[in-house]
């Protein structure tokens, strides 16, 4: 006769991750109901999970999707404690705040969606260390900064979109000109980005006057300046003239006549 096997539990990372996440997290919506502390002392079962939107493999969280869901609030740094986790989506919510910097941690990260939110901030240079991402989807967001150059470094990363911020700066070369077998990334995955610059995305339109406008108005300024300056003295001569004529009638009508 076998033994029966003993409830599984959870691993304490996880439930932390998932604690924390849902104490940032807000749902006006009800969406995450089964959202409560007693799911996370155990939100697996081999496979199988008990929470809606999370994925386990072998009693492990290993996929976070909460897309369209109306989700309010920040994204907790604790959500690096979910160390399995490979696929994150947050997409298409309301969330706000920066991208946690603590992300570095989830090394076994490969697919990262935050789009069509309201996060603000820099992109963390530290999500380099997330060496197996082959997606990062950011745009249609509030992100402000620089691209980070390290970001080159990803040699998985297949899928790149950050258009739709506030980013600004030079693209990195490492992102918008690959080399060798490197997957390319075309200018819609950095356009609506005013402030930003450089391959692929077209050259930026002067702010300022070109050389012919410049010396166009020089020279119409020079020109009309001439004509100021001769329409003055013409008008200086004419006063003159009219100033000695009449001092000349004043003079003539006291000289007695011989």
């Amino acid at each position: 006769m076998c033994a029966a096997l003993p409830p599984a539990s959870s691993d304490p990372n996880d439930e932390a991750c998932l604690t924390q996440l849902s104490q940032t997290l807000r749902d006006p919506l009800k969406n995450l109901q089964n959202w409560t502390k007693s799911t996370f002392a155990n939100p697996c079962s081999g496979f199988t999970s008990y929470l809606p939107g999370a994925t386990c493999n072998n009693g492990r969280i290993y996929k976070l999707s909460l897309t369209n869901l109306s989700l309010q609030g920040s994204i907790s740094p604790f959500l690096s404690n979910c160390t399995n986790l490979q696929s994150l989506d947050l997409s298409s919510n309301s969330i706000s705040g920066p991208i946690p910097q603590d992300f570095q941690y989830l090394v076994n990260l490969a697919v990262l969606n935050l789009s069509a939110n309201r996060l603000e901030g820099e992109i963390p240079p530290q999500i380099t260390f997330c060496a197996y991402l082959n997606v990062i989807d950011l745009h249609d967001n509030l992100l402000t900064g620089q691209i980070p150059q390290q970001l080159g470094l990803l040699a998985r990363l297949s899928a790149f979109d950050v258009s739709s911020n506030k980013l600004s700066g030079p693209i990195p070369t490492s992102l918008g000109n690959r080399s060798g077998t490197l997957p390319k990334f075309n200018a819609t995955s950095f356009e609506g980005n005013k402030d930003l610059y450089g391959y692929p995305l077209p050259p930026m339109k002067s702010k300022g006057l070109s050389v012919l406008s410049i010396v166009g108005i020089g020279l119409g300024s020079g020109l009309a300046s001439l004509v100021l300056s001769f329409t003055g003295v013409c008008i200086w001569l004419k006063i003159t003239e009219e100033k000695m004529a009449a001092e000349e009638g004043k003079v003539g009508q006291l000289m007695p006549d011989y």
